[in-house]
């Protein structure tokens, strides 16, 4: 297994590429919320050696796909070094009175969400919307507007959303590593499947008008 040196930025990367919340990565290490919370606002922490070791166990148990994600955001960058937030590219697919939707299932947790991807640096957050809908779920689809960006509450990643009309395609799970389900839902049951105060208030309106 590879040697990490583990500091509450590469434990962070970690999170973020297992894109778990502050509570499920407190969770699976064993430690309060509130150490991880502290993690992301003072990056250059050393964890203790048993929580090293926890987050050790963690990483060599982490799918291949999870690691992908964590060598790119621990990748060495040239000139200084800063610690930069984690960008997502969320795209939120409407066909009709549906939008679109990806279940993951996590240790037996299940969580519905927009299909999601990292923007990689250079990357465009719009082709990133679009290709990893089109890779996750095989629905084209295209970007209609911008919806705005937050810092996640739960993750710490910035979150760029952007509303994308249907153009093609079957829904279907492609991505049975990450994901359990794919699923067109009508917009009226969405909280059903995703509690609202977890909803971007942008989205809500949008899909009100779409």
């Amino acid at each position: 297994m590879d040697v990490i040196s583990w500091t509450g930025r590469t434990a962070c990367a970690l999170q973020a590429a297992m894109r778990a919340t502050n509570e499920d990565f407190a969770n699976r290490i064993g430690v309060a919320v509130r150490t991880v919370a502290s993690w992301h606002q003072r990056p250059d922490t050393v964890p203790r050696a048993e929580i090293q070791e926890a987050l050790d166990t963690v990483y060599g148990r982490a799918p291949a796909a999870v690691l992908r994600r964590f060598n790119l955001l621990t990748r060495p960058t040239a000139g200084p070094v800063e610690a930069q937030a984690l960008r997502v590219a969320i795209a939120v697919v409407v066909r009709r009175g549906d939008v679109l939707l990806v279940c993951r299932s996590d240790d037996g947790r299940i969580s519905w969400q927009f299909p999601a991807g990292i923007v990689k640096p250079g990357a465009v957050p719009d082709a990133v919307a679009v290709s990893e809908t089109f890779a996750e779920t095989g629905v084209h689809c295209s970007v209609r507007m911008s919806l705005g960006s937050r810092l996640h509450p739960d993750s710490g990643a910035l979150c760029e959303y952007r509303l994308c009309d249907y153009l093609t395609g079957e829904a279907a799970n492609l991505d049975m590593r990450e994901n359990a389900a794919v699923q067109w839902v009508p917009i009226s049951d969405l909280t059903k499947f995703i509690p609202p105060s977890r909803i971007y208030p942008p989205i809500v309106a949008a899909l009100e008008d779409a």
